[in-house]
């Protein structure tokens, strides 16, 4: 086991009985911050984060009803019956591979992507990642409450695909993609309140056909995650557009994650769901899909960014950092450099 991970399994312990939000209803970002350190080989930072952000949690509730394979559907989107859910996914993972879990499961909640603002599937990215690492009781456990998190705030978009017309690769197609005027939008102290504007804005349903995402998997997903990086540096300017924005990209990272251990449907389906979903951040909260000037190369190191990102003791921050360096390996595109420095000066101060 690499080394940086060797507290993982302890740190998710500690929290195992933590509710999945907090108590001012945000998601909790704990375990999903906890791996992205450990990712970047800075496991020695997660004791001090931890006992930062540990106040912040509170408890689970008890299980209510039993939840199976003849009764989810009605349980979906229910936050209530989240313990329900992740009692579901506990017995699942017991009875199968958790590979062939991801596959079925994947397949019937990528059309709820957007879920509590994609923080159901960037959770089970990172849940993954450290399955693959080493595979263990605290790391299936944490997959099962991930998994059980996106259900119980599943959440569908406006989508028809009866009149779409693919306009091109992401980074063209994203070009066609309407925005809601500013009088028509809906903030209510959170992203899902802004999403659910999207239902009273019809020419928002067509754009889950836009984009070409044939070919290569890993090739679409890098191309994803650049056009919602320039989303992201178009648009984010204030501390509540940068979060909102950030989650463009590690939503995207995070399915590239899970794409790695599923199925050629299931694959297809997140894919769809995933360009929907960045599409709906930028329709209910940006002006311009890309910046008006080309973007000039920084001069700062990933290793320095991500010292910095953690600095700030901010979670989106640290999230932001580590996608974007995975998808920088991959995409040498300047975009994911000047975004986290970006990203580290709004958010320096304003960690939870």
């Amino acid at each position: 086991m690499p080394h940086a991970y060797q507290i993982l399994d302890e740190a998710l312990d500690s929290i195992a009985s933590a509710a999945p939000e907090l108590a001012n209803g945000f998601t909790n970002h704990a375990p999903m911050v906890i791996e992205a350190l450990c990712a970047m080989g800075r496991g020695d930072v997660v004791p001090k984060w931890l006992a930062g952000y540990r106040p912040h949690l509170i408890s689970n509730s008890a299980a209510r009803e039993r939840i199976t394979e003849r009764n989810w559907h009605p349980a979906l989107g229910r936050l209530d019956r989240f313990s329900d859910w992740q009692a579901f996914f506990v017995n699942e993972l017991r009875a199968a591979p958790w590979a062939e879990v991801l596959d079925s499961w994947t397949l019937r909640l990528a059309p709820g992507f957007s879920a509590a603002a994609t923080h159901g599937v960037i959770r089970v990215g990172h849940a993954i990642r450290s399955l693959t690492v080493a595979e263990t009781p605290p790391r299936l456990h944490e997959l099962a409450g991930a998994l059980g998190y996106w259900a119980a705030t599943y959440q569908t978009l406006s989508s028809d695909l009866s009149v779409a017309q693919k306009t091109g690769a992401p980074l063209e197609a994203i070009l066609s993609v309407p925005i809601i005027p500013k009088q028509q939008r809906r903030f209510a102290g959170s992203i899902t309140s802004s999403l659910e504007a999207l239902d009273e804005f019809p020419a928002f349903a067509p754009v889950i056909g836009l984009a070409d995402l044939s070919g290569d998997s890993s090739a679409v997903l890098s191309e994803l995650a650049e056009t919602f990086a320039r989303v992201y540096a178009a648009n984010a300017r204030d501390a509540l557009s940068t979060i909102v924005f950030i989650h463009g990209v590690t939503s995207i990272a995070a399915a590239r994650t899970i794409a790695t251990h599923i199925g050629g449907e299931a694959r297809h389906q997140l894919l769809r769901y995933a360009w929907q979903s960045g599409c709906a951040l930028y329709s209910a909260f940006g002006a311009r899909a890309r910046p008006d000037h080309e973007i000039e190369v920084s001069d700062e190191s990933f290793e320095t960014l991500i010292d910095a990102a953690i600095a700030t003791g901010d979670e989106h921050a640290i999230k932001f950092a580590e996608a974007c360096s995975r998808e920088y390996a991959t995409n040498k595109a300047p975009v994911y450099r000047v975004a986290v420095g970006h990203a580290v000066e709004v958010l320096r101060g304003n960690a939870s």
